[in-house]
């Protein structure tokens, strides 16, 4: 594919699904490109060249002074004006688990932010979970039917007709999703940047909100790894899911796939 879009994964020390982000990206149709986050710093301008962006999960500078922090003052010095010129151009973005907690503490999500950007007042955070403990597990979630996130078109009505295969991993300590105030998560709400919610809400997230995106719904950050679910063999029970549940591409790859749909129009301009 000549004009096939590029796809940009942020490494990072730490990052430990960065490999399953590129693999996302490239069985989406894109071509991806794994980048630490100490060469994206040193030219940021390599950020023109992406149709679109990725910030990995795992554990970045050992979540040193709470999850995804150091990484996020790094990219906030640094590549917050690249970035966002990066959305403004059209560039879908998606953040999952650390890579949310990054994405959220730079002013990303809920996006836009105010200038000078002021961390001690952020509207959302992920904090510790509910029961204090490390989660591991898959858990079931439900798209929201009005959200405007380019990432999850299509998912709210496929929920109805396979609510089994409606699930996704997650592997967090600081996920449970909290708000400054009710009015911000009316305003998400309102706004359509609530993107998923849990089914079981595992974490003690307000809402139950696992995921949000951006007014333009570009940005996405989830705590689930749909990157960890690319093929119907990823699923706990897949040998349980009938042909109906399983038409079609796993859940991970279907919203790689609607991204590489909405950054194609882009790519074949460059």
């Amino acid at each position: 594919m000549s004009n096939a879009p590029t796809a940009i994964v942020v490494r990072a020390a730490g990052t430990n699904c960065d490999q399953e982000m590129v693999r996302a990206f490239s069985m989406a149709g894109a071509t991806p490109s794994l980048v630490h986050l100490d060469q994206l710093i040193r030219d940021p301008a390599a950020l023109d060249r992406f149709d679109l962006i990725g910030f990995a999960g795992g554990f970045s500078y050992g979540d040193d002074c709470g999850a995804g922090r150091v990484q996020a003052v790094r990219v906030r010095e640094h590549l917050l004006t690249p970035l966002r010129e990066a959305v403004d151009r059209g560039v879908p973005v998606i953040g999952a688990c650390n890579g949310f907690q990054v994405l959220v503490q730079t002013g990303l999500l809920p996006g836009p932010a105010e200038e000078p950007w002021d961390p001690a007042h952020q509207p959302v955070a992920l904090a510790a979970n509910a029961g204090a403990r490390f989660i591991d597990d898959w858990v079931r979630v439900r798209f929201e039917p009005d959200s405007v996130c380019v990432w999850t078109r299509g998912l709210a009505e496929a929920h109805d007709l396979a609510p089994e295969a409606m699930m996704l991993p997650i592997a967090h300590g600081e996920g449970r999703f909290v708000a400054s105030s009710e009015r911000v998560v009316h305003a998400l709400e309102s706004s359509g940047q609530v993107a998923l919610r849990y089914v079981d809400n595992v974490n003690g997230s307000e809402a139950a909100i696992a995921g949000i995106c951006d007014v333009s719904g570009r940005v996405l950050g989830l705590m689930p790894h749909p990157e960890r679910y690319l093929s119907w063999h990823n699923h706990p029970f897949w040998t349980r899911l009938g042909p109906a549940q399983r038409r079609g591409d796993a859940l991970g790859l279907r919203m790689f796939k609607n991204a590489v749909a909405a950054a194609a129009p882009h790519a074949a301009l460059r």
